[in-house]
Order: structure tokens, then C-alpha cells, then sequence
């Protein structure tokens, strides 16, 4: 095993940031291709909505159902809290995704999102309030735990659609219910118009009332698709770990959720209102718009408002709104309407290898000599010669590229997730369990080492889907086969405990167990806790969606 004791995001760079135990690399893909080949409508499946029946496709033994409308057309509601769709009366068309709330597409860094892309991409429009469900069975009274995913691309891009989110394996290895949403993003989902008087004072969260609606949607339906609606799990990872987060603060949110995981992505404190609402009105001067004719904004083209938001910083995330969002997630403490709802979280080895290796490729080449120089420009303000010094002496195997690599995630992104974990502890409500995702991808010749949303791809059990991430192997299975079975006891019980990790105390703020998820997995009390100790970057981490 690795050693233990041993800026800014580019978070516009990435769109997701998206079983049999023991199969071989072949099987992997055998069973991928057998999947997609058994899609079919033949003696497809109908399952009752509130709003009406949808026909969706049968996965051999798994029902999918995609593109299942649980919010009407956001148009009809721009800057406004999501309405209920109109009731249907014939079976709707479930077996295609639905489009993508409007977004600028993003990046592949290195290729690795290129396994990740379906086919074909859905579209974008304003009409995205669509969620897509697979199950073993409909309506046998199953109580099947439901595992919904809220998907990455901070609060800008992305969408439920992704291979890597395909819920076929994950449904049939648990007996589980996966559900996967689109919500409003960016510009729709949280520009800050408040104070600009009546109908738009849900404009900074709607797209985060967007998710609270899909998981009223679960409620309320989920029975019907074999779920348990007193058994649902969130989880996310990146921006939607931060979705998970800020769900945890919402009122609206309590008691829809029973458990909750954040992949990479806690969030601690939303952007100040002040600042959200002085970003929003340049988006609004773009326009040409002012106090006067500010309700032109609710008609004017998608495009052209998507194109007013160039540059301005708006609408980076959902802001403290006075309504539904009163206070900061998990700063200076946990928020009150989570403190029931079990926790576990964690981050990935290396996380910035992603984002510093995709804005400077030259990274990767890193010498003794420039080490000093990128870390100067990382850290302006503090000693990095002694931040170096202290790493080569706790990992005297490791070499410059994985000293920057590993540094700038230690004091970042570990040492924001602790700072999370802390606050939960000290909440003393439901438990949290910490992890540290330390397995290398061995794509592109290892250089990318473990980086941020590299986990997603197991957690799925979706080896093949994701080949172009971790590639496809014995190993990789076998990382799969841990990861999958830990999120579905988690979503079962409330607790990560399964045959294939070792035991997994919950996070206190003594011993401080940390899982380490690798081919060997173990616990480790304060894993990389002597690296962090060199320096902490977790307060720019917090601030990391501010304007």
C-alpha cells in the first residue's frame, strides 16, 4: 500500500465532476456488452407515477425506466420553485434519458470522461425536470433500499445520463433501487434576484428545490418501483457531494433522506448573499435589463441569458436566501436538519492531479528543482521549501510530481472533508465514516495517480462503463466489487459494514479511523494526518464556490 503516514478548481473542465464479485477484465465486458444488447422493449415494463404510467425497458433481469418527468417545464417556472408536471393519461415514453437542464458543455481531460459519454448525448432544454430509476421489480412490496444520485459538475454542468451512473449493475448487485436526477444548474438554478421583488425570491436555490421535488417524487412513488420510501440514501460526488451537503441544511429536505454519502465534495459554506446578488445584477446589465424591466428576463431566450453570465461569477452555487437556505452547511457547525441522517464521506489520494494536470500537462514532469517554483505558485503565502522538506521525509520513496500532486490535496481537499467530518462529530447526532480512496488508475501510464472522481466508475460497479478512467481488469473488479458493497450496506443499514472491508469504527475525534480503500483496504487512525499537519488549505477549500 501506498504511504499513509506518509486555486481554484477547473470545476468548469469536467461535466461529472459522473455484479458478480470477481469477474475477469473479459467477463467485465461481456457483461456490458450482453447489457446493452438486452435493452429492449419487448414485453416492456409499465409502472404507475402519481402523474401517470411510463413504459420503460427491461436490462435482463433489471427494469430501467429513463427519463421519468417529476417537475413540469422550467420555463414556465424560470427563476421560480419547480410546479408539479400535468398529469398524462397514455403510458409516457420511458426508455431514452431526458434532456440536460441548459449548461455550456465541458471538457476531457487526458480522455478519461470518454467511456463516460452516452449515446446519444441527450439535448439541452429548460424542460430537464427528469430522474431515471432502475430496479429488480415493480410493486412486490420489495423495501428495497433506494440509492439516489445527485451528479457532479459543481452546480454548473452535468447531468443523470452519464455511463458511469448507469444503475444496472448496482440494482442487480444489491437488490437496491438507483435513481439518477437532472435539476436546474448555473444561471436557472441559482442567479441570486431576490431583491428584485416578487417572483423571484426562489431564484438563488431553485435548482436546489429541484432536488428536494425529486426526492418528494421518491416518496411518493418509489413503492411502486419496488423501493422503500423510509430508505433512501443520497449520494454525490463533487458537486454533488456539495448537493448532498446542502441538502443535509435544508428543512425542506428533512426526512426525505435517511442516509447521505459525499464522494469529494463537501461543501461548508454557500456563497454570502451580498456577493451572489451583486454577481446576479452584472448577468442582469448584460442584458440590458434594470429594476423597471427586470421581468423580461423570465421570457428572454435561453441562450442569450446563458451568454449574459460569461464572466460575472453568478450563480456559482446556491446562496444563503433568507427562506430555504438560512445558514452555511457545515460552518461554523453542522446544520441542524441533518443531524439524524448518518454520514460517510471521504476524498480521493490524489484529487488535484486532475485539475493541475489538465490546466499544466507539464506537471506530470515535475523536477526537484521546479518543485519549489509550482508550489510557490499554489501557495504563495506559505513555506514551501519547509512543506517540501517535510513530505520527502515522510515519503522519501515518493517523487516531485507526487509531492504536488499529494500535498495540494492533503491541505485542500482531505483536510476540507475532515474539517466536515469534525463538525458532524461535534453535532452529536448520527455517526459519520471517513475515507481515503488510495488505488491508481494505471490509465495513460499511471500518470494521473488516484484523481478526483476516479471512485465513481466502482462505486457503480461499472468497470467497462468507466474503462477509460481506471481501465478494466481482475483488479479493478475487485476494487469495485469492495466499493459497491460498502455504498449498498451504507444504504441498507446506515453503516459501511461488509464482508470485503475490514471493520470500520465511526469517526471520533480521538483515534480518528480513516477507511483506506485499496486492493488490501484497512484502517488507519488520522491517515496522512502528519501531512496535513505541514500545512491547511481548508479554509479556501470552504470558499471554494464563492464569487
Amino acid at each position: 500500500m501506498r504511504h499513509l503516514g506518509s486555486w481554484r478548481t477547473l470545476a468548469a473542465l469536467l461535466a461529472g465532476t459522473i455484479g458478480v464479485v470477481g469477474c475477469s477484465s473479459e467477463e467485465v465486458s461481456e457483461r456490458a456488452a450482453a447489457t446493452e444488447t438486452a435493452e429492449t422493449t419487448v414485453t416492456a415494463p409499465v409502472a404507475e407515477t402519481q402523474f401517470g404510467k411510463v413504459q420503460g425497458l427491461r436490462h435482463d433481469d433489471i427494469l430501467a425506466f429513463k427519463g421519468v418527468r417529476y417537475g413540469a417545464d422550467t420555463a414556465t417556472t424560470r427563476f421560480a420553485a419547480p410546479a408539479a408536471p400535468e398529469p398524462w393519461d397514455e403510458a409516457a415514453d420511458a426508455t431514452a434519458y431526458g434532456a440536460s437542464c441548459p449548461q455550456t458543455r465541458t471538457g476531457n481531460p487526458g480522455g478519461l470522461f470518454t467511456s463516460w459519454a452516452p449515446d446519444p448525448q441527450p439535448p439541452l432544454s429548460e424542460d430537464c425536470l427528469f430522474l431515471n430509476v432502475w430496479t429488480p421489480a415493480l410493486a412486490d412490496d420489495g423495501q428495497r433500499p433506494v440509492m439516489v444520485w445527485f451528479h457532479g459538475g459543481g452546480f454548473s454542468s452535468g447531468d443523470g445520463s452519464s455511463n458511469a451512473y448507469e444503475g444496472t449493475r448496482l440494482a442487480r448487485r444489491g437488490d437496491v433501487v438507483v435513481v439518477t436526477v437532472n435539476h436546474r444548474l448555473n444561471v436557472f438554478g441559482y442567479l441570486a434576484l431576490g431583491h428584485y421583488g416578487e417572483g423571484f425570491e426562489d431564484s438563488a436555490v431553485a435548482g436546489a428545490l429541484d432536488m428536494v421535488q425529486a426526492l418528494e417524487w421518491v416518496r411518493d412513488n418509489i413503492e411502486n418501483f419496488g423501493g422503500d420510501p423510509d430508505t433512501v440514501m443520497i449520494f454525490g460526488e463533487s458537486g454533488g457531494g456539495a448537493k448532498v451537503s446542502t441538502l443535509m441544511a435544508m428543512e425542506q429536505a428533512q426526512g426525505l433522506f435517511h442516509r447521505a454519502v459525499v464522494q469529494s465534495g463537501a461543501m461548508l459554506r454557500f456563497p454570502e448573499q451580498e456577493a451572489a446578488q451583486a454577481s446576479a445584477d452584472q448577468v442582469v446589465a448584460n442584458l440590458g435589463l434594470d429594476e423597471e424591466t427586470i421581468e423580461r428576463i423570465k421570457t428572454l431566450p435561453a441562450e442569450d441569458i446563458s451568454a449574459a453570465l460569461s464572466g460575472t461569477g453568478a450563480a456559482s452555487a446556491p446562496s444563503i436566501d433568507g427562506r430555504t437556505l438560512t445558514r452555511h452547511p457545515f460552518d461554523p457547525d453542522a446544520a441542524p436538519p441533518g443531524r439524524d441522517v448518518p454520514l460517510m464521506l471521504g476524498t480521493n489520494r490524489t484529487e488535484n492531479s486532475l485539475f493541475a494536470g489538465a490546466a499544466n500537462p507539464a506537471i506530470f514532469d515535475l523536477t526537484w528543482e521546479a518543485l519549489p517554483a509550482a508550489m510557490a505558485q499554489a501557495y504563495p503565502d506559505h513555506d514551501v521549501e519547509a512543506i517540501i522538506a517535510g513530505y520527502r521525509e515522510l515519503q522519501p520513496e515518493s517523487n516531485p510530481a507526487d509531492i504536488f500532486f499529494e500535498a495540494t490535496s492533503d491541505a485542500r481537499w482531505l483536510a476540507g472533508h475532515v474539517t466536515q467530518a469534525e463538525r458532524k462529530v461535534e453535532q452529536g447526532g448520527a455517526p459519520v465514516w471517513l475515507y481515503l480512496f488510495n488505488w491508481d488508475t494505471p490509465v495513460d501510464g499511471g500518470r494521473w495517480r488516484s484523481p478526483h472522481a476516479l471512485e465513481i466508475g466502482f462505486v457503480f460497479d461499472n468497470v467497462a462503463n468507466s474503462e477509460s478512467m481506471s481501465g478494466v481488469g481482475d483488479e479493478q473488479q475487485r476494487i469495485a466489487d469492495m466499493m459497491a458493497d460498502t455504498w449498498i450496506a451504507f444504504a441498507r443499514t446506515g453503516r459501511p459494514d461488509n464482508p470485503l472491508i475490514p471493520e470500520w469504527p465511526a469517526y471520533d475525534l480521538e483515534d480518528r479511523p480513516v477507511m483506506v480503500f485499496d486492493l488490501e483496504p484497512e484502517v488507519v487512525n488520522d491517515a496522512r494526518g502528519a501531512q496535513r499537519a505541514l500545512f491547511d488549505d481548508s479554509e479556501s477549500y470552504g470558499d471554494r464556490y464563492q464569487r
